[in-house]
């Protein structure tokens, strides 16, 4: 197998060592701040639209955003590839991993994500109405009325199901289709994000909500499958608790997390997970994140080797032809 066919593998943890150093880079250049900004320009125009033209004209922004995002990330990917030879000559591996590495951290975001989950307990230990004002940068939904249970249930849910929507989904789809399939995902994502709710977006965000589930089902049900890993006697009872869901991806997660807590998680009024567990409590939190991480390591790990692979065996494809 070719050097360079550990490209992809070595990425990876390269990713995830400069997302732990350095966390977000500026907004100004991080390419998601840039996707979210192309999808701003038609919410508008898009709502005032009959069903039928909206959800035309949302499926078609969708399509032209993340051709644009395909494209970009595959200029980069080629440069990192194709571009160094020339100037490092036994050095290039290690440069285009870094470089390469530097190119994916923005589509993951697992230290954000850990610290805001963990700045949620630390406002609660202060207030209810601090740690409820914590929650509401994390969730859509109104967190003004939770009591602190709801506040930390809601919280664990939060950072079991982007576990994968931040950090396990973008390396899977890296792992297929390098950094544009990363990239693929991560705009996939956050259109279903800012696009993916009913209401006066039911029509304009319908095509992109469900083009996420798709891009989402095989590294949701990873992840709840790595939560679960240790403990064989919770397969069978995920698949049940995932079901609860009106989400065909996010039971995946959060299901498993109430089960490796053995606490009950809620949303009230949509599912509760895990209904025979106690209630969450506050050291849970940190337990969450503890699971979590392991969870996020050892995906990581088989994702790179994967990644390594499947470029071996393109390589070896490309060769006899």
């Amino acid at each position: 197998m070719s050097p360079m066919s550990w490209l992809p593998a070595f990425a990876i943890p390269l990713a995830l060592l400069i997302d732990r150093c350095f966390g977000e880079p500026p907004a100004a250049v991080h390419p998601v701040v840039g996707m979210g900004r192309f999808l701003g320009l038609f919410g508008d125009r898009l709502c005032g639209m009959s069903a039928k033209a909206a959800f035309i004209g949302g499926a078609f922004a969708w399509t032209v955003g993340i051709t644009l995002s395909a494209l970009a990330a595959w200029a980069v990917e080629h440069a990192v590839i194709a571009g160094l030879e020339p100037w490092f000559g036994g050095w290039r591996l290690a440069v285009a991993a870094l470089l390469l590495g530097l190119a994916l951290k923005p589509m993951l975001a697992w230290r954000m994500l850990r610290d805001e989950v963990a700045a949620v307990e630390t406002a609660l230990s202060r207030s209810l109405d601090a740690g409820r004002a914590q929650l509401s940068r994390l969730v859509s939904r109104d967190t003004t009325q939770l009591s602190a249970l709801e506040v930390r249930e809601t919280a664990i849910e939060t950072l079991a199901e982007n576990l994968n929507d931040s950090v396990i989904a973008p390396l899977f789809w890296f792992m297929v289709a390098g950094l544009p399939g990363a990239a693929v995902y991560r705009f996939a994502n956050t259109a279903d994000a800012m696009w993916g709710y009913r209401g006066r977006w039911e029509w304009a965000g319908k095509w992109a909500a469900r083009a996420d589930d798709a891009l989402s089902w095989i590294p949701a049900r990873l992840t709840g499958l790595a939560l679960v890993a240790l403990r064989p006697a919770l397969l069978a009872p995920l698949r049940r608790e995932a079901a609860r869901t009106p989400s065909p991806n996010g039971g995946w997660p959060m299901g498993a997390m109430a089960l490796r807590l053995g606490r009950a998680l809620s949303k009230p009024g949509h599912y509760r997970l895990n209904p025979a567990g106690s209630e969450v409590v506050a050291e849970d939190m940190a337990h969450a994140q503890h699971l979590a991480a392991g969870a996020m390591l050892a995906l990581a790990a088989l994702l790179a080797l994967g990644a390594a692979a499947l470029r071996g065996g393109f390589a070896v494809v490309r060769s006899a032809l």
